[in-house]
């Protein structure tokens, strides 16, 4: 197959192009069919003419989505004047290479207007693939994760590959999915958590990873799945969570300048440095504007939405890092403030209203990481591995675990996560 994309023949404008994809509509007129091809790249309308009986007639047969290859010559399109020149293929040659069905379970064009067409698109979620907003998504996603790899490379992390089989449950206080191992019991990795810490005390100073992350959380809300990517890092000889809060800004400017500059999207790069409140700091302001939480300790997603209104009025950022959190919220591990032991170095990163990351600087000394896991009412013998890696040596360090979907979702504005998955998982959903 001689085919090149359709955006790549309308750059040539001319001359005899191959070109293959799904018919996407069609109508005929006057001894004339016409056409549009859509592929990855672009749709362009197809001119089929009578006096070309053979591919007229197999023209004909076509329904919407069959994947048809087509030969022909490139010709400008009547357009309005002031409209944006374009071009058509008059079709001399047409090969049927998938013939879809006459009925669609789903329209692949329609818009989505309710839960019910929602839910059905989501069972056919191939076919809501193929619509050119959908597959967006997949290429902002493409080019978010490239920035990312390009600033772990130009800041020589190494990547790594972490278990998904667990023997320990990796964060207190989450809902843990149970599986069996053989003759044992496991869990499947709330988090890679324990093994980037391993990474530290192996001496790899600085890592990153992308992996799977799971949560049995029977929860029913448009930022919730039991199944996702994370992004996460971590890193060596830090002093403070300000090091991590850094570190997770350059990766994120990266990330969004990369798909401005790849897909040409009118999207605002964040300015450097982020806003920094302590939890503390947010509830004052939050109590101000009269958003006020049921708990101290953390945020709910109305101050979520909130703080984040506020701190985009005040400074122009979609970004806040949010510090500062106590020790009754955040995981044994956590390293806790010296000027208030009450206090973890941890953060929170909120973009546009929901949480996109959890960061902290990890406690790596074995005498009080113990005495903090008993504190939270953990099994020291569960977590004898975990705790060996800090029996030999392990350098002070931290890191960040990073919910890109959520950040996918917000930047294109989409009204649920379900929609920036590929095939998302939730309580009630295990297929397609």
């Amino acid at each position: 197959m001689n085919r090149i994309l359709i955006k790549e023949a309308k750059k040539q404008g001319q001359g005899e192009v191959s070109l293959a994809g799904f018919v996407r509509n069609q109508r005929a007129l006057k001894g004339l069919i016409f056409t549009v091809l859509s592929d990855l790249s672009d749709s362009i309308q197809l001119v089929i003419e009578e006096k070309s009986e053979a591919v007229y007639n197999q023209a004909l047969t076509l329904n919407l989505e069959s994947v048809i290859e087509v030969s022909g010559t490139l010709q400008p399109k009547p357009v309005k004047a002031g409209m944006t020149p374009d071009f058509e293929l008059l079709v001399t040659d047409l090969k049927i290479l998938s013939l879809a069905k006459e009925q669609l379970p789903i329209p692949v064009l329609a818009k989505v207007d309710n839960q019910a067409d929602f839910d059905l698109r989501l069972n056919w979620r191939f076919l809501d693939l193929r619509r050119s907003e959908n597959q967006l998504i997949f290429k902002v996603w493409t080019e978010f994760e490239k920035g990312f790899r390009e600033y772990f490379a130009s800041a020589d992390y190494l990547q790594i590959y972490t278990p998904t089989f667990m023997s320990t449950a990796s964060e207190t206080g989450a809902d843990v999915f149970e599986v069996k191992y053989f003759d044992k019991k496991a869990y499947l990795a709330q988090s890679p958590q324990f093994y980037k810490q391993m990474a530290m005390a192996s001496g790899l100073e600085k890592v990153f990873m992308v992996g799977t992350v799971y949560r049995a959380e029977k929860s029913f809300t448009n930022r919730h799945v039991t199944e996702f990517t994370g992004w996460d890092f971590e890193i060596s000889y830090i002093d403070s969570e300000e090091t991590i809060m850094v570190e997770e800004e350059k990766m994120i400017v990266a990330g969004f300048k990369n798909i401005k500059d790849n897909l040409g999207l009118d999207i605002v790069v964040p300015d450097r440095p982020f806003p920094r409140l302590t939890l503390a700091q947010a509830k004052e302001k939050l109590v101000v504007a009269g958003i006020k939480g049921e708990a101290i300790d953390d945020l709910n997603p109305e101050e979520e939405r909130g703080i984040c209104e506020i701190i985009k009025q005040e400074t122009g950022n979609d970004f806040v890092f949010i510090t500062a959190y106590p020790i009754s919220v955040r995981p044994f591990y956590h390293a806790r403030r010296e000027d208030d032991n009450s206090l973890t170095k941890s953060y929170d990163l909120l973009y546009k209203g929901i949480e996109v990351t959890t960061g902290a600087v990890r406690e790596h000394r074995i005498e009080v990481l113990e005495k903090q896991a008993l504190e939270k009412g953990m099994n020291l013998e569960e977590l004898a591995d975990y705790l060996n890696f800090f029996r030999y040596g392990c350098p002070p360090h931290g890191g960040a675990g990073i919910g890109p979907a959520r950040i996918v979702m917000k930047l294109l504005d989409l009204s649920n996560i379900k929609e920036a998955v590929f095939l998302p998982r939730d309580v009630k959903r295990l297929v397609p």
